[in-house]
């Protein structure tokens, strides 16, 4: 299965495909959006120019891998992911929203008062603090606490955490 992520907020943006993709055996996120810097050599442009290599055709091992976009459009991207897809789990594609083709979540985070957009439809939704309430429907996280943000942002995975937990359903949600 492929699901594209999209979020307004810098810090779920790179959250969130994270923490989808950690509840699958095996995810591969691709970031679309191009602003992460990514310790990896190859990228999905590589890929499309040069083929790929063995061990980027299924995962080695369980968990969340990430490679870079590239200098790709997301026509060439998406048929890349395609062809990825025949043999990896998941993929996450951490997109900008409105430019991914496939099935999309949109992350949005809760701000109190004020702040809570408005007009919303379904949406996964992240509240700013412990008490916020969704303006739409969907799931809502748990409150992403700091530790976890900084864990995440510097790729590390913890062990158990019920935010990551929350994810599990939107993998079972029908998203367009």
């Amino acid at each position: 299965m492929v699901l594209g992520v999209t979020s307004p907020d810098p810090v779920l943006s790179v959250a969130a495909p994270i923490g989808l993709a950690a509840n699958t055996p095996a995810c591969l996120v691709v970031d679309l959006k191009g602003d992460l810097n990514l310790p990896t050599s190859r990228s999905l442009a590589d890929i499309l120019a040069e083929g790929p290599r063995l061990e980027e055709l299924s995962p080695g091992r369980a968990g969340v891998a990430m490679i870079p976009a590239g200098p790709i459009g997301t026509e060439e991207a998406a048929r890349v992911v395609a062809d990825l897809s025949q043999r990896w789990p998941a993929i996450v594609v951490r997109a900008i929203r409105g430019s991914w083709p496939g099935p999309t979540v949109p992350v949005m985070p809760v701000y109190p008062g004020l702040l809570t957009p408005s007009e919303a439809g379904t949406a996964v939704w992240q509240p700013s603090a412990p008490m916020a309430n969704p303006p739409g429907p969907g799931p809502v996280l748990p409150f992403l606490r700091p530790g976890l943000t900084r864990q995440l942002l510097n790729g590390r995975m913890p062990a158990r955490s019920k935010w990551i937990s929350a994810w599990r359903e939107v993998w079972e949600l029908p998203w367009a």
